[in-house]
């Protein structure tokens, strides 16, 4: 299978999904889009992979390849290709499908947990393989509505719609289940101006000690719940 990935900046790289796609034998392709390289034609990927950033999916003015990327995303979707969007990749899928993005109620910055709906673990193999749900890296300011037509999946105690499948072919996800312990001291590094105090917003000493932890303890649980998610979704 070969996989594109759209990167929006360079301190959101797609981080453990590469370690899941070489090591199942596929090959993937890149788009930096913050160095406003060329989009993909549809028969260059099987598989896109949308990557979060700190902009919003409205932002077309100051970034104006965004208008280009989403006629990408709802082309791929239209053309049946698998369809991943992490964070503001998911908002992405949501705009071009007809949900709305809009600010959160509360920013959700730091580690907290994902609970997975019942449909969520009826969709993947063995039922409840997903278990009651994991804990996640977040960093996100806005939500999305659900588009028309798709299934909800996940949600959190500071946001709703953590997760959604639309048709055979399409999956979102709020949360960053890639972020290594290097991604997240570099978005700290990068955005941590937004780490200010919020029920759902742990401070930078808190997020750089807790992703330390848990790469510390090898595969960790949200690990092995992306790479279920990951084979289910792609095979």
């Amino acid at each position: 299978m070969r996989f594109h990935c759209l990167q929006h900046v360079p301190f959101e790289p797609p981080g453990l999904l590469i370690r899941w796609i070489g090591g199942r034998g596929y090959t993937v392709q890149t788009t930096f889009l913050f160095e406003s390289m060329g989009l993909p034609a549809l028969d260059d990927f099987d598989a896109l992979i949308i990557m979060g950033g700190p902009m919003s999916v409205h932002d077309e003015a100051e970034f104006p390849w965004l208008r280009a990327e989403k006629d990408l995303i709802a082309a791929a979707i239209g053309a049946g290709k698998r369809v991943l969007g992490i964070c503001m990749g998911a908002q992405l899928i949501a705009d071009v499908k007809g949900g709305r993005v809009y600010p959160n109620p509360e920013k959700e910055i730091g580690f907290f947990p994902v609970l997975w709906t019942d449909e969520a673990r009826r969709m993947f193999p063995g039922g409840e393989g997903l278990g009651p749900g994991g804990e996640f890296f977040h960093w996100h300011g806005e939500t999305f509505d659900l588009p028309p037509g798709a299934i909800h999946l996940a949600y959190s105690a500071g946001c709703e719609n953590q997760a959604f499948r639309l048709g055979e072919n399409v999956l979102g996800l709020q949360f960053h289940p890639e972020a290594t312990a290097d991604i997240i001291g570099e978005m700290v590094r990068q955005e941590g101006y937004e780490l200010v105090e919020g029920p759902y917003i742990q401070d930078a000493v808190e997020i750089i000690r807790r992703s330390k932890e848990i790469t510390g303890k090898g595969l960790t649980g949200a690990e092995r719940q992306l790479g279920l998610l990951l084979d289910t979704f792609f095979n």
